[in-house]
């Protein structure tokens, strides 16, 4: 089992004085390697508070997260750093490119922080092979500015992959782009969650791309529960 989410709870309060509110109430999840996982809801469900809080970039109120065995709760922000830095890619609505950086410096990012210690590839061969994966070689030293939404999201995806992740968590990730565009993204994380071998959870709005998932879950009242949808 790759992740495992047991009973976990985030609460919110604007100020000590200010009541709590409960945004997930008691999340199991588990992932398997590979497995790819759809979790949809209303806005302000708290699905990207979920995804924050797998993504190491949070941590729940109560509950435990643990990822290749490891209990989150019990690393230092250090530790988790390093963790989200070579187990696990990000991706989100907004791609976060750096704008006076090339394609290929903006792949290489991540890399910069430290990677696997064993690669199976250079990261600029990786980068090359994966840009070229999704069809960006020719974009190569082209500038975030230069390139459509669409091959600027391509590029995120590619970021989040340089590292050789086991988990790829992505947040609305087809949110920003036109139908043509979401829908060639779409099929690009499902190819890729096949041909990297990586675990994939999208967080998403879009029906169409969670049913391309293994399996649809829904946030509702705080809690995951299976969604049945037609193919």
């Amino acid at each position: 089992m790759l992740l495992e989410l047991i009973d976990v709870a985030k609460d919110y309060a604007a100020s000590d004085e200010a009541p709590v509110t409960p945004v997930l109430r008691g999340v199991s999840l588990t992932v398997s390697d590979k497995e790819s996982v759809a979790i949809v809801g209303p806005s302000g469900s708290g699905k990207s508070t979920l995804l924050n809080i797998i993504g190491t970039l949070d941590r729940p109120t109560s509950g435990r997260v643990l990822l290749a065995g490891r209990d989150l709760a019990t690393l230092s922000d250090i530790e988790l750093a390093r963790i989200r830095s070579a187990e696990i890619g990000l991706i989100f609505q907004l791609h976060h490119l750096l704008p006076q950086c090339t394609v290929m410096e903006n792949v290489l990012v991540p890399t910069l922080a430290g990677g696997p210690a064993c690669r199976a590839e250079q990261p600029s061969a990786r980068a090359k092979r994966l840009l070229d994966r999704v069809g960006l070689s020719h974009r190569l030293n082209h500038r975030p500015g230069q390139l459509s939404g669409g091959e600027r999201q391509r590029v995120a995806v590619v970021r989040a992959l340089i590292n050789e992740p086991r988990l790829l968590l992505a947040d609305e990730p087809t949110g920003a782009l036109d139908r043509a565009a979401a829908d060639n993204l779409a099929d690009l994380l499902v190819e890729l969650n096949g041909e990297e071998g990586v675990a994939l959870i999208v967080i998403t709005h879009a029906m169409d791309l969670a049913r391309r998932m293994n399996r649809v879950l829904t946030l509702d009242d705080g809690a995951l529960v299976p969604l049945e949808v037609r193919a």
